[in-house]
């Protein structure tokens, strides 16, 4: 074998690094804004931002029944919005046939779904149980928590691969949420409890995470059996779970509502915003993934901010309007390259991380030449018994009935 010159090395691999930069300037040359805003991509962006906007109503009328008619139900509200996943959804599963009808379902897995609605109730309540505690700034920065959580647990559970540009687009986001936290300690919210505010950190910390295990479940759960079902399951088990927790740690608060036509209203419009929410989410999860829907409700405390300019006389920053466009390009950003699962070994064998595939490729060429050359060698009436060895599977073939397929 021919010993190479360290220098001729050198200059190859200078060449080959020269012709990879080449090639990213001509594509990046040559891309296209249209490439980029499909209509795909321009109809995940709408949808998502409904979504974000119907966050915002689930906080208005929360802000309304908390400041002017003091109202604080937060679990009441919860068990309105599961109370009506479980009249649809969990209805329609009665009437369905076969594995997808909802005695079948809780044959099979009724303790999944029971640690799910268990999660997705307890998200709920120890976010707004939050607010006792510590500041709005501190949850606004404390929820972006549940970005990284959905990242690892989609790496890990759903085998999700995502590349630098993933990496780059939640960096971008969350620079648009420090805008949004700055712009308000500039215009004075700070609000919020100081009563005990490392009790309220982590009770933020602990929704994030919560809400991460249900946004991945709920992806898992849409993509492999159907959203119907999820959402049936989530409406039964978060019906059952919030009504007994209501019982035990807001029939006080209940009973003091001094209720009247607006307090419905707020209650109904509350109920349907939520109501909502879960039945698009599924949709959109489904088209992109639980980590995607998590950065586009990052402007959901953006759009509160726009309508609290109106209703509560929130003092105007420009920073808003920063936060809100640095969000959305790097949500768009996030989307324009598709995150991908890693395929799994069918053989159930770990694959040899040194080999390269290309070698193979040249070896199995290599075997099939040298068989075929030493089939054309010998003639029909030379022994019924002769073999060729396949050397990347290590056995012996007989000739009549060795197979050409690669």
């Amino acid at each position: 074998m021919d010993d190479k010159d360290p220098g001729d090395v050198i200059a190859t691999d200078s060449v080959e690094k020269d012709d990879r930069k080449n090639l990213i300037v001509r594509k990046v040359w040559k891309l296209n804004i249209k490439d980029i805003l499909t209509w795909e991509l321009v109809k995940t962006v709408a949808m998502s931002q409904c979504l974000a906007s119907l966050i915002c109503g689930t906080a208005v009328t929360s802000q309304y029944l908390a400041s002017d008619y003091h109202v604080d139900t937060p679990m009441l509200q919860s068990f309105m919005s599961y109370a009506l996943l479980c009249l649809t959804y969990t209805t329609a599963l009665l009437f369905r046939t076969g594995d997808g009808n909802i005695f079948q379902i809780l044959k099979k897995r009724w303790w999944k779904y029971f640690l799910l609605g268990l999660v997705d109730v307890e998200a709920n309540y120890t976010v707004v149980k939050a607010y006792q505690y510590t500041t709005l700034t501190s949850i606004q920065l404390l929820d972006c928590f549940v970005i990284p959580v959905v990242m690892i647990l989609s790496w890990w559970f759903l085998k999700t691969c995502y590349r630098p540009i993933h990496y780059i687009s939640v960096f971008i986001c969350l620079l648009g949420v420090g805008a949004m936290v700055g712009a308000d300690l500039l215009a004075g919210r700070d609000q919020g409890s100081t009563s005990d505010i490392l009790l309220g950190d982590g009770l933020v910390l602990l929704s994030a995470s919560l809400y991460a295990v249900s946004n991945v479940c709920q992806e898992y759960t849409v993509k492999h059996l159907s959203r119907v079902e999820f959402l049936g399951m989530i409406g039964l088990f978060g019906t059952l779970i919030s009504g007994i927790q209501l019982g035990i740690v807001e029939h006080r608060n209940m009973a003091n509502i001094q209720w009247d036509w607006r307090i419905a209203l707020l209650f109904a419009a509350y109920g349907l915003c939520m109501y909502t929410l879960y039945s698009c989410m599924p949709i959109v999860v489904k088209k992109t993934s639980a980590t995607a829907v998590n950065l586009s409700l990052l402007t959901a405390d953006l759009f509160s901010l726009f309508c609290g300019l109106f209703l509560f006389h929130y003092t105007f920053s420009g920073l808003y309007i920063v936060s809100l466009v640095v969000i959305l390009i790097g949500f768009i950003a996030f989307n324009t390259v598709a995150t991908t699962s890693k395929p799994a070994n069918p053989s159930g064998r770990e694959e040899n991380v040194h080999d390269n595939p290309d070698d193979t490729i040249s070896k199995q060429e290599v075997v099939v030449t040298v068989q075929e050359e030493v089939k054309n060698e010998h003639t029909e009436g030379e022994g019924p018994g002769l073999t060729w060895r396949d050397r990347t599977k290590n056995e012996e073939i007989p000739a009549e009935g060795r197979s050409t397929k690669m």
